[in-house]
C-alpha cells in the first residue's frame, strides 16, 4: 500500500511540473498579501523587463507569484522572474533577490485564458513593504491582461534585465500588467480579506505611490493590533455589479477575483453598485441591486467565505448623480443595514464619510473635489470604520512595541529594524535568565543581531540562537536597553535614531534606551 501511495504522490507530481503547477507544499500556509484584478488591456510587450512594485499587507517567510493571461489572443512566454525588496525607485535590495520558477523551470507558457502560479521561494518577506516583481518578456505578447489605476509608478526596462539590481528604464507605467498576485507563506496568518469594489476600492483620488487606498489602511490596521490577515484588493475603476464594461460586472468575475483568491475567508463587497445607478439608464432598482449582491452573498456562504456588506457612500454632486440614483443607493442602504440581508457583517462607508448637515455628499474634509471619491482622510475614515474583532483575536499573548528615546519614534521591522515611527509589534519571548527573544507579527520572524552584531537588526530568522537573544537591561527611568548575546554590545538606535539599529556600543545613553509599550 506505500508503494502505492508513493507511486500516486509521483504520478501527481509529474502531472504538476508538466502543467507548469507548483508541487503541493506538505506545511504551508498561503495567504493573499497582494492582487489585482485582471482586465482586457491593449498593450504590447516583446524582449523587454517589466520590474513592477507591489506592496505587502502580510509578511512571511516564502513568497509566490501569480501570472495571469486571463484576456490574452495568444499564449504568454513569461521567464527570468525574480522578486526582491525594492531599495528605491526601480533599483532592488540585491541580497534579497530570488529566482522565482515554475513546476522547476526558469520560464512558464501560460495559454490563453491561463493562470501560472509559481513555486515557493524562501525568502523573508515583511508586512507593509514594497517588493520588486521582475520577468522579462522574450517575444510578442500580443494585448496584455493588465490592470489599470495602480496608483503605484511600475518600469519597464529593454531586453532581458530582470535579475539586475539596477536597471534603466525605458518607460514607466501607473498600470500593473500580467501580474495578478503575490502570496506568502505564514504559519501565524488566519486568513485573507479581499476588497471588492470598483474605483473607491481601487484607490482613485488616494496619493501617488503613498498606499494610501482604503484596504491599505485596514492592512496597516490589522497588523498593528497584532492580527496576521492578508488584505488583497480586488477593485476596478469604473467596475459594475450588474453590467460588464470597466471589466467583467462584479457577479462574472466573483469566482475568479474572490472565491478563487488564496486564503480567503472574508470578502467586503463595497461601491460597484455607486456605478450601476450613476452609468445606466433607466437607473437600476434597489431590487435590481439587492438581488445581484444576494447572488455574491450565496455564493461566497457556499464556500465557508464570511461577506461584509458596506453601504453605498454619498455621491451627490459627482457628473452623474441624479435623484433617481440617490434614491436606489438609500434604498439598498437601508438593505445593507437591515435584518435578514444575509450580510454577516455591515461596515457603514455612508456614516463615516457623510456631511451630518448634508447626508447625500461627502464631508468637506474628505471630498478631493469630485465628489465621488474620498481623499485620503477619507480612506483613513472608511479602513477606521472597520471592528477589527470581526477578524478573529490577537494573538495569544500580549504584543510589545519599542520607542526609542534617541528620537520619541516607534521601532519598525521593515525587515531592519529602525526607529521611524511604523510602529511593528513584537512577540516578547522569555529564555530565561533576563533573556528574551523578539519575533516580529509583520512576518513572524525572529530579531537577529545580524553577522554576530556587526551589521543592523533585521528580522528574518525561523528561530532563536544566539544571534537572537537579547539581555533586557533594566534602566532607572523606566525605559530598557537590549544587549545582544551575539557580541555583548547594546543595541543603539543609531544616528539619533536615522540610521538601522545596530548592537555596537559598550554603555547606556539616549540613543540605546527604549520604552516598553504593550498592546
Amino acid at each position: 500500500m506505500q508503494r502505492l501511495i508513493r507511486a500516486l504522490v509521483a504520478a501527481l507530481v509529474a502531472v504538476l511540473v508538466a502543467a507548469n503547477l507548483p508541487a503541493p507544499a506538505s506545511a504551508a500556509t498561503w495567504l493573499g498579501t497582494w492582487a489585482a484584478s485582471p482586465q482586457s488591456g491593449s498593450r504590447e510587450f516583446s524582449n523587454q523587463t517589466l520590474r513592477q512594485i507591489v506592496r505587502t499587507s502580510i509578511g512571511g517567510t516564502a513568497v509566490r507569484v501569480q501570472l495571469s493571461n486571463a484576456f490574452g489572443n495568444r499564449a504568454l512566454t513569461v521567464s527570468n522572474v525574480h522578486v526582491a525588496r525594492r531599495a528605491s525607485g526601480s533599483s532592488i535590495d540585491p541580497a534579497t533577490d530570488r529566482v522565482i520558477t515554475f513546476g522547476g523551470q526558469q520560464s512558464v507558457t501560460i495559454p490563453v485564458g491561463g493562470l501560472a502560479v509559481s513555486d515557493a521561494a524562501s525568502v523573508p518577506v515583511a508586512a507593509s513593504s514594497d517588493l520588486a516583481v521582475s520577468f522579462h518578456l522574450p517575444s510578442a505578447t500580443g494585448p496584455a491582461t493588465y490592470h489599470q489605476t495602480a496608483l503605484q509608478t511600475s518600469y519597464i526596462a529593454a531586453g532581458n534585465v530582470a535579475g539586475h539590481a539596477t536597471i534603466t528604464p525605458t518607460g514607466e507605467t501607473g498600470d500593473t500588467f500580467i501580474l495578478s498576485g503575490v502570496d506568502v507563506d505564514n504559519a501565524a496568518g488566519t486568513g485573507t480579506v479581499v476588497a471588492l469594489g470598483a474605483s473607491i476600492v481601487d484607490g482613485v483620488a488616494s496619493s501617488h505611490n503613498a498606499n494610501r487606498r482604503w484596504p491599505n489602511l485596514l492592512s496597516n490596521r490589522l497588523n498593528a493590533s497584532g492580527r496576521t490577515v492578508g488584505v488583497v484588493n480586488q477593485g476596478i475603476s469604473g467596475n459594475q455589479l450588474l453590467r460588464d464594461g470597466a471589466g467583467q460586472s462584479a457577479i462574472n468575475r466573483f469566482e475568479r477575483d474572490v472565491l478563487n483568491q488564496t486564503g480567503v475567508k472574508w470578502v467586503v463587497f463595497a461601491d460597484n453598485p455607486i456605478n450601476d445607478v450613476g452609468s445606466n439608464r433607466p437607473v437600476p432598482t434597489a431590487q435590481q441591486l439587492i438581488t445581484g449582491a444576494q447572488n455574491l452573498i450565496t455564493r461566497a456562504h457556499a464556500r465557508g467565505i464570511q461577506f461584509i456588506c458596506a453601504t453605498l457612500t454619498p455621491f451627490q454632486g459627482a457628473n452623474y448623480w441624479t435623484q433617481e440614483g440617490e434614491n436606489s443607493r438609500a434604498a439598498y442602504n437601508a438593505w445593507v443595514r437591515g435584518a435578514g440581508s444575509g450580510c454577516d457583517r455591515v461596515v457603514d462607508f455612508d456614516a463615516a464619510t457623510r456631511d451630518p448637515a448634508n447626508p447625500t455628499r461627502f464631508l468637506p474634509a474628505y471630498d478631493p473635489g469630485d465628489h465621488l471619491h474620498p481623499n485620503d482622510a477619507g480612506f483613513q475614515a472608511m479602513a477606521n470604520a472597520f471592528d477589527l474583532a470581526w477578524f478573529g483575536a490577537t494573538s495569544g499573548t500580549p504584543g510589545i512595541r519599542l520607542r526609542s528615546r534617541a528620537n520619541n519614534q516607534f521601532v519598525n521591522a521593515g525587515p531592519t529594524l529602525v526607529a521611524n515611527g511604523n510602529a511593528t509589534t513584537f512577540d516578547r519571548v522569555d529564555l530565561g535568565n533576563g533573556n528574551i527573544a523578539l519575533r516580529s507579527r509583520a512576518n513572524n520572524m525572529y530579531v537577529a543581531a545580524e553577522a554576530a552584531g556587526a551589521q543592523p537588526l533585521i528580522a528574518n530568522r525561523t528561530a532563536a540562537g544566539p544571534w537572537e537573544t537579547f539581555q533586557v537591561v533594566d534602566n532607572p527611568n523606566g525605559t530598557i536597553s537590549l544587549r545582544a548575546q551575539a557580541n555583548g554590545n547594546l543595541v543603539c538606535a543609531d544616528g539619533g535614531g536615522a540610521q538601522p539599529l545596530i548592537a555596537n556600543r559598550t554603555a547606556v545613553g539616549p540613543w540605546e534606551q527604549f520604552d516598553v509599550v504593550n498592546v
